[in-house]
């Protein structure tokens, strides 16, 4: 018997192509939910043994929308869909996650096949509290070398290229961070060297690195 799953996602389109998909491939949708308030309120009334969460809710966590599901059913499966390949990207990180939840790359998740597994198998994982688990599947070229990218950035140096983004200036990210100038000098540089940015005065470096940051978030790009 399919496990009963409720759709969390603000995005009308999205979230209705999603469960007439999962419909057309026998899963037991019950609800959808486009903000806390409403995925609170269809947990109680209808009690799902999995949410299918976005990660990008405007203006909210997902993560704490998670959380605060879980604490009222500690067996509820959780599935989350990501563009990015690392949340530190958006300012998140696996550890507040709660266990046992499957992480799936949306550009996987036109393949229902892996997302209908993901969520037959999020049950048993939240019952046993195991690790949270990405599923890469057959991730593009493109992909894994990101994931092999980001494995060599510390979670200081992502930071800073996250004020970067947001448009900081060297005083304020040291103000931040903590740290000096001449030490956020370093990271960018640092950052530079590990992305392969090679120095060129016809190129700002900062452009260059907001222009790696939403590629790897999986924004669109020309």
């Amino acid at each position: 018997m399919n496990a009963r799953v409720l759709v969390i996602a603000d995005d009308p389109f999205d979230s209705t192509t999603l469960v007439a998909a999962l419909r057309m491939h026998e899963m037991d949708v019950i609800g959808e939910a486009r903000n806390e308030a409403v995925a609170m309120n269809l947990q109680r009334r209808l009690n799902p043994e999995v949410i299918v969460l976005d990660m990008h809710i405007a203006g909210v966590s997902a993560i704490q929308i998670a959380v605060n599901l879980r604490k009222k059913n500690p067996l509820l499966g959780v599935v989350v869909l990501e563009r990015c390949i690392d949340l530190r990207l958006i300012g998140e990180t696996n550890k507040e996650i709660p266990s046992g939840s499957k992480i799936i790359l949306k550009s996987l998740a036109s393949d229902l096949n892996v997302l209908c597994n993901a969520i037959s198998n999020s049950t048993h994982s939240a019952s046993m509290q195991q690790e949270v688990e990405w599923i890469h599947g057959s991730s593009s070229l493109a992909e894994k070398g990101i994931q092999d990218l980001m494995a060599h950035l510390t979670d200081l140096q992502v930071s800073t290229l996250r004020l970067v983004v947001a448009g900081m200036t060297n005083a304020q990210i040291g103000r931040e961070h903590y740290v000096s100038e001449k030490s956020v000098e370093q990271i960018i540089s640092r950052l530079a060297l590990v992305l392969n940015l090679q120095p060129d005065r016809n190129k700002n470096l900062r452009v260059q690195l907001v222009g790696e940051y939403y590629k790897w978030l999986g924004a669109p790009h020309h």
